[in-house]
C-alpha cells in the first residue's frame, strides 16, 4: 500500500500518491469481484521495524481493502521477519495480526489466510535452507492458513529454477500432509498468548496515535495524507529508512528474547509503545499546532 515508490526506491511516486493509487487499484478489483491481497506488513518487518508496526500495518492494509469495497481479502502472513525473531514470538505476532484483521469480518468482508516463509530467513547453505523451509512451514500451520505460498529454499543462494520450485513444493507438501494427522496447538502456549495480548494492546495505542495526527479527518486510517504523515513523523518507521528523506528513519529496534522491540541504545532499554508515540505526537503538535 505504501511501498514501491520513493520510499524504497522502486518507483518515482511519492507516498501519498502511492497510497491513493493503490486504494483505487483495490477498488477496481473489488468492483469486479476479484479477491485482493495487500502486501504491506512484511515490507516493514523486512526493514527491521518492531513487531507493533508489523501488526498495525497488517491491520491497516486489511482496513483499507474493506474500505475500498473488497469482499474477499487475502491476508498474507510472512513468518521469520526479521530473521532473528523466535518461533514463539513470531507466532504471537501473527495471531495478533489475525485477531485484529478478522475483527473486520462481516457479511461483506471475508479474510483468507495465506502463510509463507520469510525471505530474509533462508541461509545460503542449501541443506540448511531446506530445513528452514520445512521448519517455517510447520510453524505456519499453527494459524491454519487457507493458502500456503511456497518460497524457493534456494533464494539466498541463487534464483529458483523450475526444479528448485518443484523440490520446495514437495518439502512443504510433506510438512502439511504430516500436520493433517494432528499437531500440538501452539497457539495455546502461555508465552505466545502473553506476547499476542501485549502486541494487540500496543497496536491499539499506535492506531489511536495515527488518528491524533488529524482529528478532523473523516477516516484517518484510510486517509492518504494522514498515513503519509505517520511515515514522515515516525509513527510508522523502520531502521532501514534511516537517511531516507521521505521518512523519519529515527526508529531503532532490537530483538530481545525472540521478539523485536523499539529500543533505546543509549539507555539500553525497551521503549514502550505508549512512550514512543507520545514523544512523536508531542513534537509533531508542538511544530504544527504550537502547543
Amino acid at each position: 500500500m505504501s511501498w514501491y515508490n520513493v520510499l524504497d526506491g522502486r518507483g518515482p511516486r511519492d507516498v501519498r500518491t502511492s497510497i491513493r493509487e493503490n486504494q483505487q487499484l483495490m477498488k477496481w478489483h473489488a468492483e469486479r469481484g476479484v479477491p485482493v491481497e495487500v502486501n504491506e506488513a512484511h515490507h516493514w518487518s523486512l526493514r527491521d521495524a518492531h513487531d507493533v508496526i508489523g501488526v498495525v500495518t497488517a491491520f491497516l492494509a486489511a482496513y483499507n481493502a474493506k474500505k475500498m469495497g473488497v469482499r474477499d481479502y487475502v491476508a498474507q502472513f510472512m513468518f521469520n521477519v526479521p530473521a532473528s525473531i523466535s518461533p514463539k514470538m513470531d507466532l504471537a505476532k501473527m495471531l495478533a495480526k489475525i485477531e485484529l484483521i478478522e475483527d473486520l469480518e462481516d457479511e461483506n468482508f471475508r479474510v483468507i489466510r495465506q502463510a509463507r516463509a520469510g525471505l530474509a530467513s533462508f541461509p545460503s547453505d542449501l541443506l540448511e535452507a531446506k530445513g528452514q523451509l520445512a521448519s517455517s512451514a510447520y510453524l505456519s500451520m499453527a494459524i491454519k492458513p487457507h493458502i500456503y505460498h511456497v518460497v524457493g529454499y534456494c533464494e539466498a543462494h541463487h534464483a529458483a529454477t523450475p526444479e528448485d520450485i518443484i523440490e520446495s513444493v514437495k518439502i512443504v507438501k510433506a510438512v502439511i500432509k504430516n500436520t493433517m494427522f494432528g499437531m500440538p496447538d501452539l497457539t495455546k502456549d502461555e508465552d505466545v498468548i502473553k506476547r499476542k495480548e501485549q502486541l494487540k494492546k500496543e497496536a491499539r495505542i499506535l492506531l489511536e496515535a495515527i488518528k491524533e495526527i488529524a482529528p478532523h479527518s473523516e477516516d484517518p486510517w484510510s486517509d492518504p495524507d494522514v498515513l503519509a504523515t505517520a511515515i514522515e513523523i515516525g509513527l510508522l518507521d523502520a531502521p532501514h529508512l534511516k537517511g531516507n528523506k521521505y521518512a523519519k528513519g529515527a526508529l531503532q529496534t532490537k530483538v530481545i528474547d525472540g521478539a523485536c522491540y523499539a529500543y533505546d541504545y543509549e539507555k539500553h532499554r525497551i521503549i514502550p509503545e505508549e512512550e514512543r508515540v507520545e514523544k512523536i505526537l508531542r513534537e509533531y503538535k508542538k511544530e504544527h499546532f504550537f502547543v
